[in-house]
C-alpha cells in the first residue's frame, strides 16, 4: 500500500484534490465548477425528493433502492482488511482505487480481457446476497470498482453518467438530489436515476475515511441475443469464478 503523504497526485484537466489547490490555487479551480441551484434530499421511505428550502415542491424520484445494514459490522471490518491487503492506486479528485473489470476503451468501443481474473474471492458472497433481493435476483456483475475517499486528500467524484454501451442498466439539470448513505448499506441506481441523473461524491460529506465497491453488470449488446453476446458469456465467465486480483 503507498505511503498517503507521498502519495502523487493524478488529477487531469478540471479534476482537483487538496494538493491540485495547494498548486493551483482554490479560485481558480472553482471558477469552472457548477452551482446546484435547488437542493432536495431523497426520502426513502416516500421516494420523494423533498426540498431544503420551501420555495420548491417535492417530486417523485425513482431508480433509488437503498437498504440499511446490508453487512454487518463484523462483516465490514474483515471487508476492509481483506481490501487494504490489495495494492491502492492513486485515482482523479483525490481518491485511490482498485480495479477487478476488463480494460475498456469507450470511445472506441473496445473490451480486453488479457490482464481480467475476474471479481475478487470476498464479493462471492455479497453478490450471493444482492441476488437474494427480488430486484437484483439477475443480477451478475463484470466489474468491482473499490473506491478510497480520505477528508485530507480531499477526496471527491465529480457528477458524472456511467457509461451504457458496455455497462448495464443497474448502478442534468442544476437540480441536485442528496441520497444519504448510512455506512454498510446497499445502493442499487436503475431507471431515472442511472440514465437521466448524475451522481457524484461531494468533498465536503467526506468527514472520515470511505470506502465503496461499486459493482457493474452488462449491457444488453453484450447478453444472450445481443450483437457481443459471445464476449459478454467470456466477461461472466471470468468474473464469476472470483478469483480476481486487481488490474
Amino acid at each position: 500500500m503507498q505511503d498517503e503523504g507521498s502519495a502523487s497526485c493524478a488529477c487531469k484537466g478540471i479534476r482537483r484534490c487538496l494538493k491540485c489547490e495547494n498548486v493551483k490555487g482554490k479560485e481558480q479551480l472553482e471558477a469552472n465548477e457548477p452551482k446546484a441551484v435547488h437542493q432536495f434530499l431523497y426520502d426513502p421511505e416516500t421516494r420523494l425528493a423533498v426540498p431544503r428550502d420551501a420555495d420548491s415542491s417535492c417530486f417523485s424520484f425513482p431508480g433509488v433502492f437503498l437498504q440499511e445494514d446490508f453487512i454487518s459490522e463484523e462483516e465490514e471490518e474483515e471487508l476492509i482488511r481483506t481490501i487494504d491487503r490489495d495494492v491502492w492506486n492513486d485515482s482523479q479528485s483525490g481518491r485511490r482505487k482498485q480495479d477487478f473489470g476488463p480494460k475498456v476503451n469507450f470511445k472506441k468501443q473496445k473490451v480486453r480481457l488479457s490482464s481480467f481474473s475476474g471479481l475478487p474471492a470476498v464479493s462471492r458472497s455479497l453478490v450471493l446476497r444482492m441476488q437474494s433481493e427480488a430486484s437484483l435476483e439477475d443480477f451478475r456483475p463484470v466489474e468491482q470498482c473499490n473506491l478510497e475517499y480520505l477528508p485530507q486528500r480531499g477526496s471527491s467524484i465529480d457528477p458524472h453518467l456511467d457509461d451504457s454501451w458496455l455497462w448495464g442498466e443497474r448502478l442534468v439539470t442544476e437540480v441536485q438530489v442528496s441520497v444519504l448513505l448510512p455506512r454498510r448499506s446497499l445502493l442499487v441506481l436503475f431507471g431515472e436515476a442511472r440514465h437521466r441523473w448524475k451522481h457524484s461524491i461531494r468533498r465536503e460529506d467526506i468527514q472520515d475515511r470511505r470506502v465503496c465497491s461499486t459493482f457493474r453488470e452488462l449491457s444488453e449488446d453484450f447478453l444472450s441475443g445481443g450483437r457481443h453476446e459471445e464476449m459478454g458469456a467470456k466477461l461472466l465467465d471470468i468474473s464469476l469464478s472470483f478469483r480476481g486480483t486487481p488490474v
